[in-house]
């Protein structure tokens, strides 16, 4: 008999089967702990040599930080006692929720790794010891099992019995009241105990964020806080005037300003021209300035970097400007062969002839440069958006809560984003127009994932199962190496998708960039959202329901189609099968990524590719800028890690799962913290709206946990037990509805008690909102600390939109000169007398308008192989190759 065929379908005996043992979670073990020691030691060594990189912002003076030992390990307890008082100060509302998020995940799980090794664990051993994979049959339990035939699964539903009792709790009759399988209550009892465990933790640490962010907000003033956004106004209220009318007669308060979005496009495509020109003319100036130089006829370069035959030049100072008149400048200077740019006429643009590239690109920025002028000076046809700043923060959250129109889809009010976080492209594009983006990006993504399912299958068909289908001799060799085979049969799978996980997020990214929506903020969000629909999906759903042979994937949707608990016994079926898989999952994520990132692996790796096209100053500053913290590339995996733990939670060997993600979110919670605080920056601002995305995440994993945990307890035929876990869901839906009418407002707009109306009131309306909220239990940091955050320093909101206000860049943006020396150059004015370029030969002046010319620096100094002036007479060639140079031992770069 082949030991392959059952129903024609492959199936493996356990003679023929080689099961995933202990070996594989050592292996991955050592392999994660080989990467997360080495990434941390070198973190903790290459901390005080780049302080620039390790603790770039620092360099922001407006900023506070706590200081760090410069220690090897020192600045471990340090952080440690950095408060979240601290962090709200130097990092802002949105790190805070972020963190927020991983302290709760820490001491949940903490509190049920506890339950699940001191009570469950035992009553496992004594009641099912057949669940340890070494006491088990090797076709019983295996990391990726084929699926049990449908027709087994038709003798067992969730709600009723059929065909006859086997004797092993496998069978059709009721085993709920079975001395035998009695331990089967325990799993219902820890199902209700964890469920509400998390609902508390949930509820206690929304009121804390929610106490939080409203005195957070309601207590600085900044432009954001007091502007809101309205659109859907009619054609006939496109004014400045009449918006500002409509407002005041609502008697709401007194409109300070109104920016009425209009038809920008062709001076922002201007601006996009600009700046590409720009960058071509900086970069033709950076290959002008590094060549060599010419010797005038006649000379020949001596020893000493003189040239012969040229006349002596006294070294005195006052005699220098004397000696180059008398010498003649024309004859004696210096010169370099000047860069070339093609330019293509003609028909089809077939023809080209090269021109003078300095020339060439000097006279375009000139010329776009006054399109620039003219274009800011005319007027534009106005869109159906606009920000409207009132004069108080109060007077901005009554427009945002209340309804202006009866007319639907009309003068709709929501939050306005900061002006640095505005879209601009995007508030003047057809409502229809964003609306077509948005659901063209939506049913891409669908289609993207539906693609997705077949990758992720094969991958979680990766078995010596299928390896012996395909290449019999490997599968025969791996059965006697037995490291080789755990780094093939689970390994290989878990660091697929994990790259999966880092990779994915920048395609969604991009796609959401695309999306036509008006704020960065809001683009955030959506990252976090999609890449969450890929991690839950792609990476628990698919990989657990398709985890059969990649041809099954037909079959799995006919009969998921046909029988709506068909998924949930899948899952029920597959989820103790993939305990291997998902503990090396959490465990390389927890203990191998976590050090890189903290390292900042990809900066480093990426450092020497983009000093190699660095080419210009700009370049240069650009590369020196401190990378970006993106919420939407790091949320979602630790969401999925989350519904994971909450899944395992009461199953057998739930208790290794658990403690995994402890070790997870304490490594997540320290590493997330010292990013936000010293390395990275963000740049969005969604006033903590991350909260509700994860609360209502937080409840979809709890529904996923009670349907698994009701079909696992179907499927050792204790049905009473499993149609009682049926409230739970009914519960748990119910607190989703309760959260959506009571706490998601408080998480989007600021309540009118919590707004600081002035100094006199703080000291009554504001003390009762926290006796209130004290009351509550909701927040419980004490007054003190609050008056003393309330009449503190300028929050990081503040700092970060001083003296910003909401208008388009591309109408009052300085425009740039180029950049050609160390030093940047003064911006250009429109007040300018003209508009004259000049270029200077040998002394490399260059002039714009009326602004201060740019000469040649007496000093010899340089930006990372880029000469800040051209060679003078007698001196060497500036060298073009160290900016070429790909070696890290140019890390002065990154230090103080």
């Amino acid at each position: 008999m082949n030991g392959f065929e059952d129903d024609k379908k492959p199936k493996c005996d356990g003679d023929e089967y080689v099961k995933p043992g202990p070996k594989d979670l050592q292996v991955q073990l050592v392999i994660s702990l080989s990467l997360g020691v080495s990434a941390f030691l070198a973190f903790c060594i290459l901390r005080r040599r780049w302080k620039s990189l390790y603790a770039a912002r620092k360099r922001h003076a407006e900023i506070e930080l706590p200081h760090l030992p410069d220690t090897l390990f020192g600045w471990m307890p340090a952080l440690y006692r950095i408060t979240e008082h601290q962090v709200l100060a130097c990092a802002g509302l949105d790190a805070y929720v972020f963190l927020t998020f991983f302290k709760m995940s820490l001491q949940l799980f903490a509190v049920m790794f506890f339950c699940a090794a001191v009570v469950l664990e035992p009553i496992n051993r004594h009641f099912d010891p057949g669940h340890k994979r070494n006491d088990t049959n090797p076709s019983e339990f295996s990391l990726l099992r084929e699926y049990a035939p449908y027709s087994d699964y038709q003798k067992v539903n969730l709600f009723g019995n059929a065909g006859e009792n086997s004797g092993d709790g496998h069978g059709g009759d009721d085993e709920s009241f079975n001395k035998n399988m009695s331990y089967l209550w325990s799993y219902l009892v820890f199902t209700y105990v964890f469920t509400g465990l998390t609902l508390f933790m949930l509820n206690r640490y929304t009121l804390k964020v929610i106490g939080i962010r409203q005195n957070y907000l309601g207590t600085q003033s900044t432009i954001t806080d007091r502007t809101f956004r309205l659109s859907g106004i009619p054609e006939k209220l496109r004014t400045e005037n009449a918006i500002k009318s409509l407002v005041e007669k609502l008697e709401i308060g007194k409109v300070e300003s109104v920016t009425l979005c209009r038809n920008w496009k062709e001076i922002d495509e201007l601006m996009e021209r600009r700046t590409a020109i720009l960058a071509k003319l900086e970069e033709t100036w950076s290959v002008y300035i590094s060549q060599k130089p010419k010797l005038p006829v006649g000379t020949q370069a001596n020893g000493d970097g003189t040239a012969s035959g040229a006349p002596e030049v006294r070294s005195d100072e006052e005699a220098g400007e004397s000696e180059r008149l008398l010498r003649g400048g024309h004859d004696m200077q210096i010169d370099r062969p000047r860069p070339q740019a093609r330019l293509w006429y003609g028909f089809l643009r077939m023809q080209s002839r090269k021109i003078d590239g300095l020339d060439y690109y000097t006279e375009r920025l000139r010329l776009l440069d006054e399109k620039i002028i003219a274009a800011r000076k005319k007027t534009y046809e106005p869109a159906n958006i606009a920000f409207v700043t009132m004069d108080s923060i109060a007077a901005c959250q009554m427009a945002i809560q209340a309804l202006i129109d009866p007319g639907p889809g009309q003068l709709l009010t929501k939050p306005a984003p900061a002006p640095s976080d505005v879209v601009w492209r995007n508030t003047y594009k057809p409502w229809w127009r964003r609306r077509f983006q948005s659901w063209t990006v939506t049913i891409f993504i669908s289609i993207l994932s539906i693609i997705w399912v077949g990758p992720v299958a094969a991958l979680a068909s990766t078995t010596i199962c299928t390896i012996k289908a395909i290449m019999p001799s490997l599968a025969e060799t791996l059965k006697d190496h037995e490291i080789i085979r755990s780094l093939i049969q689970t390994g290989i799978p878990t660091l697929v998708v994990s790259l999966l996980n880092v990779a994915v997020p920048y395609l969604y990214d991009f796609l959401s960039e695309h999306q036509g929506m008006i704020s960065r903020g809001d683009v955030a969000l959506s990252v976090i959202s999609k890449n969450f629909f890929f991690t839950f999906f792609n990476i628990f759903l698919i990989f657990t329901v398709f985890g059969a042979a990649v041809a099954g994937i037909q079959e799995t949707f006919r009969k998921s189609l046909t029988d709506s608990t068909y998924i949930a016994y899948t899952i029920a079926t597959k989820i103790e099968e993939l305990t291997s898989f998902y503990s090396c999952f959490i465990m390389l994520q927890g203990l191998g990524l976590f050090p890189f990132r903290l390292l900042q692996f990809g900066s480093i790796s990426l450092y020497p590719i983009n000093r190699m096209g660095a080419k210009t100053p700009r370049d240069f500053s650009q590369i020196m800028q401190p990378p970006m913290f993106y919420y939407g590339f790091y949320l979602p995996t630790a969401l999925l890690v989350f519904i994971l733990c909450l899944v395992y939670s009461v199953l057998p060997d739930g208790y290794q799962v658990l403690g995994l993600g402890v070790v997870y979110f304490v490594f997540g919670y320290f590493t997330y913290k010292y990013q936000l605080l010293y390395a990275m920056d963000q740049p969005q601002h969604a006033t903590g709206g991350a909260w509700r995305m994860i609360c209502y995440r937080v409840i979809l994993g709890l529904v996923v946990f009670q349907v698994t945990m009701s079909g696992y307890l179907a499927l050792k035929s204790a049905f009473t037990v499993a149609v009682l876990v049926t409230p739970l869901v009914i519960g748990t839906v119910w607190y989703s509805w309760n959260f959506k009418w009571q706490f998601e407002p408080l998480t989007k707009f600021i309540s009118l008690v919590s707004i600081k109306r002035g100094e006199d009131e703080e000291e009554g309306v504001n003390e009762v909102a926290i006796l209130d909220d004290e009351r509550e239990g909701g927040y419980e940091e004490d007054v003190d600390q609050r008056s003393l955050r309330r009449r503190g320093s300028t929050t990081v909101d503040e700092a970060r939109e001083k003296g910003l206000r909401f208008v388009n860049p591309s109408l009052v943006v300085p425009l740039e000169q180029p950049w050609i020396y160390q030093d940047p150059p003064p911006p250009f004015t429109e007040e300018s007398d003209s508009l004259e370029f000049a270029i200077g030969g040998s002394e490399g002046e260059y002039s714009y308008g009326a602004g201060p010319s740019i000469r040649s620096r007496r000093d010899e100094t340089r930006v990372e192989g880029i000469a800040t002036r051209p060679p003078g007479p007698g001196s060497g060639a500036a060298s073009s190759n160290s900016s070429s140079s790909i070696s890290l031992g140019d890390t002065h770069i990154w230090r103080q």
